[in-house]
């Protein structure tokens, strides 16, 4: 019975070839849509999956309160991990692990080449799944210069050698390191990645600062024991900090935050998680490609009903026959799933074609993985679905016929459909332009955040990190680079223009209010930063040569009393008190009981945007002091040639720091980069909205077609009676271009109150204006009537002896 159903179904396929391969290619193109997006949020959904105690692993968040707020960090002391372990109650395992990725420079043989990796505590191999290829993990930081590599860095090191245990690799051109350990590469959706991890012994040595309570700077992580009450833990973290420092102001609060939430939740307002993140991308693709898919389905009710004079015959001789209306239920149904079916394959063949440049689109590894019993099992329901929605009702409404009307050859009574029908195209349409507005205010958004104002120039500024003997020749390089005609200026700094640097709440100053907590950010820098940055004096002067100071290599001062001149921005000036900074004098505690930096403001810059780009600009520190510095910046002149310029530049690095590789970023590109998740929703918005918009237009154009085929006398009588081919056109497109103007009532008002909602996530954001509602309407109007329009004008012109002739 069922292979009749469907032999049945291949027949009316084959004699309606048009309308079914519209319907076919509508539902191809809803399900590549939905298709890669659905792989999408299964790779965002699996973040972390692969680690085999992920539900009893948690990264330690501290809560900060200040005056008027509650921030949320991931950095802590690099003591407090091993002090949880001993001191709380729960805790099995901690593994602390630098913050950022370091970026080092590799010597194998003659081979120089840049990695970036992490120093981390031996139990790093035990808490997270990182199987070995080479080593065990028992033994890999068995000696305080060893290093564990991963497969693909390896081969970046030792190229097709697989015995590489034991090899030595020089790091920075000082230090032998041994090789106990390779990897299995890292998932692409890990949150943890680097390229080499090292002991963390190593960088605790070198850092004495993060051998203090005080000091936040690593993060830490905890494994809970089996069956441990994770509030019981919090608990006890809550004013751990507030104990070991000795402090009575409970003003930080430690607590754990765990590996099932950290991609798709990590978003906290004032303290407290906000239920946002990542996660709002997901539900918000989701429902996208389900809304498309549904926008698929309706072109096939659409054309289903609309042909419904046609099949009127067929479904009256098979009611005569003894056909019941469960069986011609069924049959419409079977000819649904074949469709379905049919745009399934060719929809999979579509998705393997998109893939490449659909992962270029979202920086992802994604494969179709046919393979994998879920996808086909998600094919299979892909197409249930799609052929049970799309077939429903056309079924319902074809098997209801009345043979009796249908063999007389009266006219069927088709008012309900028709609603449906114009239902259908005004929800199909509504859709489309609601995505079309979105898709302008994100792309407006976006360009009013990077058309802001940021305060310093970030354009032909060019970042090198310090290496080798950079800083010792940093005279030398700025004087070889300005005589070189390639910059305008040259400084050194400790942390990255853009994002947030070193912060404090320690700087004490006459009139602070005794309880007052105030994060105030510090950058260390030379005397030509400020220039170089393309700050601006607003009072005072800019650092000079005078101005910088020794210090010791722990931060300490060779005079206890010493006074740094420091410049500051105009918010911290304002929180200073009223009237001019200039002169006035802080404190900061030193690394020593008992020991004050002295600070005396000289100057006062601009204040400008950093870290948060759609925030408010920060209260910062500059303090003259190059010793402690890791970055260079270079003004590049801003009329020359960008590759002339770079090689002019990498000839000058390699003369004065022959040892290391040239290697800079563009901060432009950096500030781009801080809108990855924006740019990411505003192409994937622009081709979901295209892709609606031609899924409508493919049913739109399917209606028009078979409305000038019902039309076709009318329109002979019309032009016998004098009727022009434009007003014809005009009469035929009437009625369309009027579901559209209602769809545009009904979508403006959604549209308005989604992206509203939307643009309240950001401080700093644009206001909707009418314009593109406007503009929106019209662009579904035209291209509605473009749509139409070639049915309707070939309907006008069609000889009207050859529409009258025919009964």
């Amino acid at each position: 019975m069922m292979y009749n159903y469907f032999k049945i179904a291949w027949r009316s396929f084959l004699n309606n070839k048009v309308y079914n391969s519209l319907n076919i290619l509508g539902l191809s193109v809803g399900m590549v849509c939905a298709g890669l997006i659905f792989l999408w949020v299964e790779d965002e959904v699996n973040y972390d999956k692969f680690n085999q105690k992920k539900d009893r692993i948690y990264f330690t968040k501290v809560n900060q309160k200040y005056d008027t707020y509650t921030a949320t960090f991931g950095s802590t002391p690099g003591v407090m991990a091993p002090a949880m372990q001993a001191d709380i109650t729960g805790i099995e395992n901690t593994c602390r692990v630098t913050e950022d990725q370091t970026s080092l420079l590799f010597k194998i043989g003659d081979k120089a080449v840049y990695a970036s990796g992490k120093y981390a505590d031996p139990s790093l191999f035990s808490m997270f799944t990182l199987p070995f290829v080479q080593g065990n993990a028992a033994v890999a930081f068995s000696q305080l210069y060893s290093i564990v590599l991963t497969e693909k860095t390896a081969t970046k090191f030792f190229g097709d050698d697989k015995n590489v245990l034991g090899k030595t690799v020089k790091i920075d051109n000082k230090q032998d390191y041994v090789v106990t350990g390779i990897l299995k590469d890292l998932p692409p959706n890990s949150t943890l990645q680097f390229e080499w991890v090292a002991p963390f012994e190593v960088y605790y040595k070198q850092s004495p600062w993060a051998q203090k309570w005080g000091n936040s700077c690593v993060s830490s992580y905890v494994e809970l024991k089996q069956g441990a009450d994770l509030a019981s833990v919090n608990k006890q973290l809550y004013n751990y900090l507030q104990q070991k420092q000795g402090t009575t102001t409970a003003t930080s609060h430690a607590f754990l935050f765990s590996m099932n939430d950290w991609h798709l939740y990590d978003d906290f307002d004032n303290g407290e998680k906000s239920g946002n993140g990542r996660i709002v991308y997901v539900r918000l693709f989701s429902t996208i490609a389900w809304i498309i898919l549904f926008i698929a389905c309706i072109n096939f009710m659409n054309l289903a009903t609309a042909r419904s004079e046609k099949r009127a015959r067929e479904v009256g001789v098979r009611k005569v026959m003894g056909a019941g209306k469960k069986r011609l239920v069924i049959q419409f149904i079977s000819e649904a799933f074949l469709m379905a079916f049919l745009a399934a394959i060719a929809a999979i063949v579509i998705m393997i074609l998109l893939l490449p440049a659909f992962n270029s689109l979202v920086q992802k590894q994604l494969t179709p993985g046919l393979n994998n019993p879920m996808h086909i099992i998600s094919i299979v329901a892909l197409i249930l679905v799609c052929g049970f929605v799309a077939g429903s009702y056309p079924s319902f409404y074809l098997s209801s016929f009345n043979p009796i009307f249908v063999l007389k050859g009266l006219k069927l009574k088709t008012g309900s459909a028709a609603y449906i029908r114009k239902g259908l195209v005004i929800a199909q349409f509504t859709v489309s332009i609601v995505l079309i507005i979105g898709t302008v205010v994100i792309y407006q958004q976006i360009q009013h955040v990077k058309s802001r104002n940021l305060g310093f120039n970030k354009n032909n500024l060019v970042q090198m990190n310090l290496q080798g003997d950079m800083l010792k020749n940093f005279s030398v390089i700025k004087q070889d680079m300005m005589s070189a005609g390639i910059a305008e200026n040259v400084a050194v700094t400790d942390h990255e223009t853009i994002y947030d640097g070193n912060n404090t709440t320690a700087v004490e100053w006459p009139g602070k209010a005794p309880n007052s907590n105030i994060l105030i950010s510090q950058r260390v820098v030379s005397p030509e930063f400020i220039s170089t940055a393309g700050l601006h004096i607003a009072s005072g002067r800019d650092f000079q040569e005078t101005d910088i100071v020794e210090m010791g290599d722990n931060f300490t001062p060779k005079d206890a009393n010493q006074v740094f001149n420091v410049i500051i921005t105009q918010s911290m000036e304002k929180i200073l008190g009223n009237g001019s900074a200039i002169g006035k004098t802080m404190q900061l505690p030193g690394q020593k009981e008992n020991e004050y930096f002295h600070l005396n403001v000289t100057g006062v810059v601009n204040d400008y945007v950093y870290g948060n780009m759609y925030g408010k600009s920060s209260p910062v520190i500059f303090y003259c002091i190059p010793k402690f510095t890791t970055l260079m910046y270079v003004r590049t002149k801003p009329s020359g040639n960008p590759e002339q310029l770079l090689a002019k530049m990498e000839t000058v690095m390699k003369k004065d720091n022959p040892a290391y590789p040239f290697e800079y970023k563009f901060v432009d590109d950096q500030f781009n980069g801080m809108f990855m998740s924006e740019m990411l929703i505003s192409k994937l918005s622009q081709v979901f909205a295209s892709l609606a918009i031609l899924i409508s237009c493919l049913g739109l154009f399917g209606l028009a077609a078979y409305t000038a085929e019902r039309r076709t006398k009318e329109i002979g009588v019309r032009k016998v009676l004098g009727a022009s081919a434009s007003g014809l056109a005009g009469l035929l497109s009437k009625d369309f271009l009027k579901l559209v103007g209602f769809s545009c009532l009904v979508a403006f008002p959604v549209a308005w109150f989604v992206m509203d909602n939307w643009l309240k996530q950001y401080a700093y954001r644009i206001s909707i204006h009418w314009q593109i509602f406007f503009i929106a309407g019209v662009a579904a109007m035209l291209i509605a009537a473009a749509t139409v329009s070639f049915q309707t004008v070939k309907a006008a012109l069609m000889n009207p002896v050859k529409s009258l002739k025919a009964e």
